[in-house]
């Protein structure tokens, strides 16, 4: 089997390709007995395997893509594991995806029961994995949303009342962090969960086969629906908003899965010309990443790290200091001790209208922050 992936790997190769992403790539060394799980679901038992890190080095070694972009998913990994996949001196893979801050609005660990994201738990895990890997030299692929997963505006933000400075919040936060961030389709125009209103305009097995699930288990078809528009794949998977036309500019015909209604209004073509829109934003994002090496290359440290509402950090490389602050929440973050930002200018924000000074003492709703300096 490790040859004939070798196989595929050269193939794609031979076409030009110069990166590849491993689905679930942490699962290929797998134990030689297998045992009953009397305290899980098996999922030990092969996960970062006994010999998982000697086939990723054989692999990469025999196939030539050490200089190339390659980027893990990592399936219940750990930081430690996650640090030797990525770290150059092991020569495995460039970055490594892990999922555990998309857990922290499972209800007993339970994907499909319902509440409100912990915000604490949400900052204590990027705290250790943005801290654990820099000091092991490890690099993170940094990311919200993918196929999988709920839009993060409707998961993370609020896509209503707050939608555009939610959206711009949630990409500063990642487009700042220290790692590679990644862009997923739509994420970038503020796309959102679609709220369905009935099973049939659902198409995942996953969430077809938990509404029967859920239903059979006692609750109404009403709340068991609540549920998949917050969990469900589908979230994740309309088609990307080209347009406010009636398929959204995604082709003639109907696709395959209904569009949200809110295409008339968040789409690229409205956003394109619109100079305060998701989208110029997230250019700005980008371009500032490729500016600033303190972005893309600097050191990582949280502030106001218990703060309950509020992530910030600070980025420093080569002289050149950076802070960001995020309010995560729909309510105003008073920051406590004023933080003196004398000497710093403002490089980027969603409420940039003011400057307030050189004492900053409150965040708006979900209002984020981006300051620069030279020291």
């Amino acid at each position: 089997m490790r040859e004939e992936l070798k196989e595929v790997i050269r193939f794609w190769k031979a076409k030009g390709v110069k990166g590849f992403r491993f689905d679930v790539v942490n699962l290929i060394s797998k134990p030689h007995v297998f045992e009953d799980d009397d305290k899980g679901d098996g999922r030990r038992f092969y996960t970062d395997g006994p010999r998982v890190h000697e086939y990723l080095q054989e692999l990469v070694r025999d196939t030539g893509i050490e200089d190339m972009v390659t980027v893990g998913e990592m399936s219940s990994t750990t930081l430690d594991n996650c640090i030797r996949y990525s770290r150059p001196k092991d020569r495995e893979l460039s970055m490594c995806f892990n999922f555990h801050h998309l857990k922290v609005d499972y209800r007993d660990g339970d994907k499909w029961k319902l509440m409100e994201p912990d915000m604490m738990r949400l900052k204590q895990l990027f705290m250790e994995w943005q801290e654990g890997m820099e000091r092991e030299n490890g690099w993170n692929a940094v990311f919200w949303c993918n196929h999988d997963q709920p839009r993060a505006i409707s998961r993370f933000g609020d896509d209503g009342q707050y939608w555009k400075e939610s959206a711009k919040m949630l990409a500063t936060v990642i487009h700042m962090f220290r790692g590679t961030p990644y862009v997923y389709q739509g994420e970038e125009l503020g796309m959102t969960n679609p709220y369905y209103g009935d099973i049939s305009q659902y198409r995942d097995v996953e969430s077809i086969n938990y509404y029967r699930i859920l239903t059979e288990q006692g609750i109404t078809g009403e709340e068991a629906l609540k549920v998949l528009a917050a969990r469900s794949r589908d979230n994740g998977r309309t088609p990307m908003q080209w347009d406010g036309s009636r398929y959204a500019g995604f082709s003639q015909g109907e696709p395959w899965i209904g569009i949200p209604d809110n295409h008339s209004y968040i789409n690229a073509q409205a956003e394109a010309g619109d100079s305060g829109s998701i989208l110029n934003y997230y250019k700005r994002l980008i371009a500032l990443r490729k500016e600033y090496k303190v972005i893309s290359e600097g050191e990582i440290e949280f502030i106001y790290r218990e703060h309950p509402q509020v992530l910030a950090y600070r980025r420093t490389y080569q002289g050149q200091e950076l802070v960001v602050l995020a309010n995560m929440k729909a309510s105003e973050a008073d920051l406590g001790e004023r933080l003196d930002l004398e000497g710093y200018r403002l490089l980027i924000g969603n409420c940039t209208g003011e400057e307030r000074g050189q004492v900053l003492k409150r965040l708006k709703p979900y209002e984020c922050r981006v300051y620069m300096r030279t020291m």
